[in-house]
């Protein structure tokens, strides 16, 4: 059956001529990023579970996890937890099949808890989290559409979203928190995971706004706390050379009160300790970012099910989409993908799979057009690769 595929040349001013343009990510300890962390953990060791005891994933959702922030008392040298962070593990997954039990929150809780100690190094995960479990089982009409066809069958009728090349403030956005905690991080202990960095580009002037959560046990003294946020901000304006010639100004935790010393110290390296709740969904998107600049969709994307949860495979899928035909279609300047579902329809089947393009000037469309067709249908012929890519950790969903 032929794919109701349209690839349409955007009228636009490209994004890197654009005056404006503001570019988002929060980092790993933030705590919506820890609440769409432990969402996807869950989702994938439940996979697992099915596949290793029945043979095939089966319905769940895992989106809704929700962080309480507790309370700390974080210091200079040291510090320590009031009261607990309280998670909830909440949302559906299927707990019997063909009369076997199924250990669904046994298995949650040892997943999110792995996510927990892998993530946030300096957190006690005895003393400074009370986990919580409440698993339900999924609408009885949504199982039966999980179910009833060798290709999956869309649970929702809902669009994904996805765009590529990346832009150099977004390459920068990106990278910034990432180096930071894979690699200065190794060096300097007292940098905590959760991170938030703002990128406005304002022609070719770049401003980084990094907001870093310190860890007060690695910390001497608020002379050593400056030298540190000193040292980070050399650190990247070192490393925007590798992704920008545009000047670049780093500004490190401008919240700080420095005539009384009041400054963003943590315990645990999250501000989830204290007084910042945590939702799925509120954070990055898909693909690492938040950009106001291009097209998004509101779906949360972490612990949907891979199987025919469109809110997930089809944000994934539009990205993968995206750059694939900027890698294969070296005349396409921008790119960007929407995909529609109906409920009850093959997920290689949408409603729409809209393209639209910005060739480079000087650029035959009528050649872009029919080499991205190519590529969106031989990714909605593969489909379920998707689905392979998410149980085996190889797509990140936030």
């Amino acid at each position: 059956m032929a794919r109701n595929i349209k690839v349409e040349e955007l009228f636009q001013t490209p994004i890197e001529k654009q005056r404006i343009e503001l570019v988002e990510r929060k980092g790993i300890g933030h705590p919506d990023s820890i609440s769409d962390g432990l969402a996807e953990a869950v989702s994938r060791a439940l996979c697992r579970e099915y596949i290793s005891k029945c043979g095939a994933v089966l319905h769940h959702n895992t989106d809704e996890t929700q962080i309480v922030a507790g309370r700390s008392s974080p210091k200079f040298g040291g510090g320590e937890i009031l009261q607990p962070i309280y998670i909830l593990l909440v949302g559906r997954a299927t707990k019997e099949f063909e009369g076997v039990e199924l250990a669904t929150e046994s298995v949650a809780l040892q997943a999110a808890r792995r996510y927990l100690k892998n993530t946030l190094v300096n957190m006690d995960l005895e003393r400074d989290v009370i986990m919580d479990c409440k698993l339900g089982t999924g609408s009885s009409d949504l199982r039966d559409v999980f179910k009833r066809d060798r290709v999956p069958v869309a649970n929702d009728t809902s669009f994904g979203v996805g765009h590529a090349p990346f832009s150099e403030l977004e390459n920068l956005v990106y990278n910034t928190e990432r180096q930071l905690l894979t690699d200065l991080k190794s060096r300097m202990p007292a940098i905590g995971e959760d991170m938030k960095v703002m990128g406005l580009r304002d022609g070719e002037d770049i401003t980084l706004t990094i907001c870093s959560g310190m860890i007060g046990r690695y910390i001497d003294d608020f002379d050593s706390y400056i030298n540190m946020t000193q040292e980070m901000q050399k650190y990247v304006e070192d490393l925007a050379f590798k992704y920008t010639e545009r000047d670049v100004k780093v500004c490190i935790n401008t919240g700080d009160n420095l005539k009384t010393q009041c400054v963003f110290l943590t315990v645990t390296g999250t501000s989830a300790e204290m007084g910042d709740d945590g939702s799925v969904g509120r954070g990055n998107r898909c693909n690492g970012l938040i950009t106001p600049n291009r097209p998004m969709s509101m779906e949360a994307t972490s612990g949907k099910n891979p199987i025919n949860h469109i809110g997930k495979i089809y944000n994934l899928l539009s990205t993968q989409m995206a750059r694939d035909i900027v890698k294969q279609v070296p005349e396409v300047q921008d790119v960007y993908i929407r995909l529609l579902s109906q409920i009850g329809k093959p997920i290689d089947q949408p409603l729409v799979a809209s393209a639209q393009v910005i060739p480079k000037e000087g650029t035959s469309f009528a050649k872009v057009k029919a080499e991205a067709e190519v590529v969106m249908d031989d990714w909605l012929s593969n489909v379920t690769k998707i689905t392979e890519m998410v149980i085996k950790g190889e797509l990140n969903t936030f």
